[in-house]
């Protein structure tokens, strides 16, 4: 099983007080059990840390890059990546679909990823499948 690891399903899991902080503990605990494939970007690896350190502080950034960092695989945004990104953010039009999220779905589909981690309904929209594991 391969999961795609985006900013707010990995900040919320990072966040105890986060809305979203049970639901993510649950669903990690499940990508566990079932040995999930975890793989991200390194701009949902930027955009984590910069809303880490603004909004919770440079111990939460240590411990995001200390201990979840490890357990995912990372595809780096290098300029073929930007530029599928952009051409998918062009086409879509929207203002509140980010470059992060469309470099996200660019990944998912070249790497046949049907889930993501994540609580952004952008995701849902272009085809994918939200994380929805829930502790019975």
């Amino acid at each position: 099983m391969k999961v795609f690891a985006d900013t707010s399903g990995l900040f919320a899991f990072m966040v105890v007080n986060d809305l979203m902080y049970v639901r993510a503990r649950e669903n990690f605990r499940y990508f566990a059990e079932k040995q999930a494939q975890l793989l991200t970007s390194s701009l949902v690896l930027v955009e984590t840390t910069a809303l880490l350190q603004r909004r919770i502080g440079m111990e939460a950034v240590h411990d995001f890059n200390r201990s979840i960092v490890p357990l995912m695989d990372i595809v780096w945004a290098e300029s073929q990546w930007h530029e599928r990104a952009l051409r998918r953010l062009f086409l879509l039009k929207g203002r509140d679909v980010s470059l992060v999220d469309c470099l996200s779905f660019e990944i998912m589909e070249q790497y046949d990823i049907e889930c993501a981690f994540t609580f952004d309904r952008h995701f849902e929209e272009q085809g994918f499948q939200m994380a929805a594991f829930h502790a019975s």
